[in-house]
């Protein structure tokens, strides 16, 4: 597929590593686990949002913008990102960041990711949490159109077709690293929230044959809208392609077994799943997306549902900078 036909500009630092896990699989005793290191990407700190936004933000410069406006949780990786990203084309970024946990917590609503929204530049504003955020982020944009900028909308986690078409590079980029060591993926596994990571992947590990099963732990939606949500973007996604019908509804899977209380709201399981990373290999998840997906591949590892002999590898998806606003649930643990 040629992905050059679309707009990019190149910042991610690709390709992110490939590597094996060799304490975390020792200590499981289970399947060989491996991980893609997409909190390797580049811009502060790193993530999965930097290769939706290398054609997001093409996009918005191909239209003339000289702003772009984002949304997301308090804890947004997404806004951090695309905050670097308007930063360093020398782009104004304005971000609504939603209220939806309810943590009172001093460094939860000002350090990590706001902490790093505010230094990369960003103009930031409070919604509460349900309120309707495409809505509010049009109502903002008019306000700005009237005042003479030229707006650009980036839906949350970038998580739309033009956004997905980082995942379908990203598909393509895994495999060719698993051919170059002779390494068989029976199973990925990541972190699947506003959809446009899994749908990307899924459209891209389809429309080449890959034969790897792609499997997404939930954060925030029941399984049935997750898989519904995925499934669409996918549709739109291989439509943008040229390749319409490339993935089916039972190649979308999600498990959202392992959400908790809610998006943002970290289970034991999840501190569990930080603290086994870091402490055995060095790599630091997040409580919000990486952690939960983390317990849930831990938990498919203990349980035997990804079996002895098996090769799993795990998508990071990054976040860290989100662990400084979650010092105290952290400490919890302790």
């Amino acid at each position: 597929m040629h992905l050059s036909r679309f707009p990019r500009i190149f910042l991610a630092h690709l390709p992110t590593p490939l590597e094996r896990m060799d304490r975390l699989t020792a200590a499981l005793g289970g399947p060989e686990i491996w991980i893609k290191r997409d909190d390797c990407t580049g811009l502060s700190t790193g993530g999965n949002k930097t290769r939706k936004l290398e054609f997001l933000m093409a996009e918005a410069r191909a239209m003339g913008a000289d702003l772009v406006i984002t949304q997301g949780a308090t804890q947004s990786n997404h806004a951090r990102q695309t905050a670097a990203f308007a930063a360093r084309l020398g782009m104004g970024c304005h971000i609504l960041l939603e209220d939806r946990t309810g943590s009172n917590d001093p460094n939860y609503n000002s350090n990590g990711n706001v902490l790093l929204d505010h230094l990369h530049g960003a103009v930031t504003e409070k919604r509460p949490g349900g309120a309707d955020m495409p809505a509010e982020m049009e109502a903002v944009a008019d306000g700005l159109r009237a005042d003479g900028r030229t707006v650009y909308i980036i839906p949350g986690g970038g998580s739309n077709a033009t956004g997905a078409l980082g995942y379908v590079n990203c598909a393509f980029e895994l495999l060719g690293q698993a051919n170059d060591r002779g390494l068989v993926i029976d199973h990925l596994v990541t972190a699947t929230g506003s959809a446009g990571t899994q749908a990307g992947l899924i459209v891209g590990l389809k429309a080449i044959h890959a034969g790897i099963p792609l499997l997404g732990f939930g954060v925030r939606a029941p399984q049935a809208k997750q898989e519904e949500n995925v499934f669409a973007l996918a549709q739109r996604t291989a439509e943008k392609l040229g390749c319409p019908g490339v993935v089916l509804r039972e190649d979308v899977v999600a498990d959202c077994s392992y959400v908790g209380q809610g998006y943002g709201i970290p289970r034991a399981d999840t501190i569990e799943a930080i603290r086994l990373f870091a402490e055995l290999e060095g790599i630091l998840l997040d409580p919000v997306y990486s952690g939960k997906a983390a317990a849930g591949l831990i938990d498919y590892c203990r349980t035997g549902r990804f079996r002895m002999g098996e090769r799993v590898v795990f998508l990071h998806t990054g976040g860290s900078a989100a662990l400084f606003g979650y010092d105290a649930a952290l400490r919890a643990e302790v």
